[in-house]
């Protein structure tokens, strides 16, 4: 895993801030998500997958679709058909069926039989026909087909999709009352997710085609400007489609049974219908978030159907989505940040995990709206997190492992740190009961050695003598309880116990003396006086663990043992024996030889002690 850099100036909490602040930005900005940027593509999917589970399969009972599909291409004739048949079709939808209003999806940019032309022109002049014409909006040649017709002045630009060309009907139809556009602006993806209600082109605004079909025969005006979804909008005057319905939910009748009057009545009548073609040598096949190929004419269906939904009130009320998502987003993060430098790596992982799981519960409520939130949003915050905040926190948390683990070996032998490492305890420096051999060592006279010294060589002399200590405590594997100035405080037990610890602190007590033999023998040769360590030594029952404060730790051994090892190093100045070893220490030692030299009642204590001390050790006169 890569390594963060942490500037020492910076302390690890204010970079848990900035990264907070980090990732919360990323899910405002992940608020626009039509902005362009590398994320609009995810936020799209995942609502493409809200409302493709979302959609309903329920019939739509307000309108139909008449469909120019294979079928009726076999049995009426193949494209192009004559005008006379297409005007038929559509009487019989308004006469004898009683349709509502009727939209044709199809533009006729050429003439054809006179007869024909002139029944259509007719029917588009003083019934409820809603013609075509398709606006091209990519801008690369200037594209001019047939009549434009129709449009309003423009009210509004920036509600209006600015167009480049049109492909309209010939002017023997440019006197229709009704005209609606059947172009579309695809997504970068190539889906079609939104629709341009309005279009803008040469000072005029030209309505979508189930506007137009409203506006002609809808009942209450739709007003130019309402969008698909009670004005739920993007901008540049695109508005979200919400397919709300599969397309199984439409019914789509092939146009050769209403040719043969075959279709039943009541599909019909009083129904707004939509002609168009699904037939693959006719119609323009779009991808939408229901389906990679459908229909041009069934996104008008859609778009129809939201429109009515609108008007009829059944359109979700507007929720304040981006306000809801910011917050949720600074909710998880502020809980993110609060949880990195106290639980483990796995625990935060999880929380990220859960917090975005319970957004996506809440973008599937509120898709249907609010259309221009971003739900990759809190996500994109909870992504930044996972790959930037976890991995900061782990590492500050393996950085304090590691100083806490060379602090730990300043005291413990390293085997007893792998030891401890291998053990994989929960909390080995948890204060608990053990059988513990303390060690006590101390350099007899030492403010007569140091008194006459400059603070050097006073310096050196202490360090010099203490490594005679400490080495061999080490390498006993004791743990190092503290420093006492000319002496140190050693136990075995503790933090992991051994049956042979009282063993090792005779080893420990031996290997001293035999590193001040070579210390003294040095300062023999260089004329100065011996240097006497006294050590006393007792096993017993001790408390060892952390008794440090929240400031500073410090691992120790606190117990009767403790206090009685303290009273026979004390004891020793006055014996002719450097190592005084207490009966708890005799009582359970297997690899060494004792020598009882007699008994003792220490300070603190009412009955007196027995003493030993090593036989190796014992002096054959005098004191040192």
């Amino acid at each position: 895993m890569k390594s963060f850099f942490v500037p020492r100036a910076v302390s690890p909490a204010a970079l848990r801030r900035v990264i907070a602040c980090a990732a919360l930005l990323l899910a405002v900005c992940g608020q626009w998500p039509q902005s362009g940027l590398a994320w609009t593509g995810a936020d799209e999917w995942l609502r493409d997958q809200l409302i493709r589970r979302q959609a309903s399969v329920q019939t739509e009972q307000r309108l139909a679709v008449i469909d120019i599909d294979e079928t009726s291409l076999a049995a009426a004739g193949p494209w192009p058909w004559p005008r006379e048949r297409i005007a038929s079709m559509i009487e019989q939808l308004l006469g004898a069926y009683g349709a509502r209003g009727v939209a044709l999806d199809l533009v006729l940019p050429e003439p054809a039989d006179a007869g024909g032309d002139a029944r259509l022109a007719m029917l588009s002049q003083h019934g409820p026909l809603v013609l075509p014409q398709a606006f091209d909006y990519n801008g690369n040649m200037p594209l001019r087909v047939g009549r434009l017709s129709g449009g309003n002045a423009a009210r509004r630009s920036d509600d209006a999709v600015a167009a480049s060309g049109y492909i309209a009907n010939h002017a023997g139809l440019a006197r229709a009352a009704h005209i609606g556009n059947i172009g579309f602006v695809p997504d970068p993806d190539g889906v079609i997710r939104r629709l341009p209600m309005q279009t803008g082109f040469a000072g005029r605004d030209y309505p979508t085609l189930s506007l137009a079909l409203l506006d002609c025969c809808g009942g209450t005006a739709s007003g130019a400007a309402d969008g698909p979804t009670g004005g739920m909008q993007h901008g540049g005057g695109l508005r979200r489609l919400p397919y709300r319905l599969q397309w199984d939910a439409y019914k789509v009748i092939p146009a050769s049974m209403i040719l043969d009057q075959s279709a039943p009545d009541e599909l019909l009548r009083d129904k707004l219908v939509l002609i168009g073609s699904s037939s693959l040598g006719l119609a323009d096949r779009v991808a939408t978030p229901l389906s990679a190929s459908t229909s041009g004419l069934l996104v008008h269906a859609a778009a129809l159907t939201a429109q009515l939904d609108a008007r009829a009130g059944l359109a979700p009320a507007p929720w304040p989505g981006r306000p809801i998502a910011v917050l949720f987003a600074a909710a998880t993060i502020a809980l993110c940040a609060w949880t990195l430098p106290r639980k483990s790596a796995l625990v935060n992982v999880a929380v990220l995990a859960a917090a975005s799981a319970l957004w996506l519960t809440l973008a599937w409520h509120m898709a249907p709206h609010d259309a221009l939130f971003g739900i990759s949003g809190p996500l994109l915050g909870n992504l930044f997190m996972l790959a930037v905040g976890v991995p900061f926190a782990w590492q500050l948390s393996q950085r304090q492992s590691r100083r806490l683990l060379d602090t730990l070996r300043q005291y413990v032998a390293d085997a007893v740190v792998d030891e401890l490492l291998r053990s994989n305890l929960v909390d080995p420096l948890k204060p608990s009961h053990c059988e513990v051999t303390t060690l006590i060592a101390d350099m007899q006279g030492y403010t007569t050695h140091v008194a006459a010294l400059p603070l050097e060589q006073a310096a050196e002399l202490t360090r010099a003598f203490l490594d005679c200590l400490t080495g061999p405590v080490l390498a006993a594997h004791g743990t190092l309880d503290k420093f006492t100035g000319d002496g140190l405080v050693a136990f075995w037990g503790a933090p992991l116990p051994v049956p042979d610890h009282a063993d090792q602190a005779l080893d420990a007590a031996e290997a001293i003396q035999a590193a001040m033999l070579v210390f003294n023998a040095e300062r023999a040769r260089r004329g100065l006086a011996r240097i006497r360590v006294r050590i006393g030594i007792e096993s017993g029952r001790a408390m060892a663990g952390d008794f440090g404060s929240a400031a500073r730790s410090i691992y120790t051994a606190v117990g009767d043992s403790v206090n009685v090892a303290s009273r026979l190093e004390t004891a020793a100045r006055d014996l002719p024996h450097d190592v005084i070893v207490g009966p708890g220490t005799a009582a359970l030692c297997r690899r060494h030889r004792l020598l009882n030299i007699g008994a003792l009642t220490l300070r603190g204590k009412e009955h007196p002690t027995t003493l030993y001390t090593l036989l190796a050790h014992a002096p054959q006169q005098g004191v040192l």
